[in-house]
């Protein structure tokens, strides 16, 4: 019979269909897995927010893992409690995002920016540097906003904190 051990390694190789630098269990989506007695796999994804498009590839992608490795009819739960936040992906996966191009999000999801005028501090993950300006509160994802470096000049997306 598979364990939970299995399980677990098995979904840290499914990627995130918009950044397949990261797994879907780095990214913190997964909330729990575990072999129930009879065999089945139950795993609980949260999606990163609301509507996200990624989810139900995430789920199809978990589900045909499983199934492949002798997992017969899995069980895939949404769980919408408490929400996902970006506090949930690892060091280790922040460290991935930035060497992909993607600025990780900064370690807390509060965000005082607006209240305190004292800007995010956001790098540049390509040349390290500081002095960014946001060009769109939106990049290539919904989940990312666009910057651009004014020390390399290069574009690049920020993961927001949620």
């Amino acid at each position: 019979m598979k364990n939970n051990v299995d399980l677990m390694a098995l979904l840290q190789a499914i990627p995130d269909p918009e950044i397949p630098v990261l797994s879907v269990v780095e990214l913190g989506v997964v909330r729990e897995a575990k072999v129930r007695e009879d065999g089945r796999a139950v795993v609980k994804i949260t999606p990163t927010y609301s509507g996200c498009p990624a989810m139900k590839r995430m789920e199809q992608d978990i589900k045909k893992k499983l199934e492949e490795n002798g997992f017969a009819d899995p069980i895939i739960e949404m769980v919408y409690y408490p929400a996902w936040t970006t506090d949930w992906i690892s060091d280790e996966a922040r460290q991935k995002l930035e060497q992909y191009g993607i600025a990780p999000p900064e370690k807390t999801t509060v965000d005082k920016s607006v209240i305190t005028l004292h800007p995010k501090n956001i790098r540049c993950p390509r040349c390290k540097s500081h002095d960014v300006e946001m060009v769109s509160q939106f990049g290539s994802t919904a989940c990312k906003a666009l910057y651009k470096c004014n020390a390399c000049l290069e574009p690049f997306d920020y993961f927001k904190c949620i």
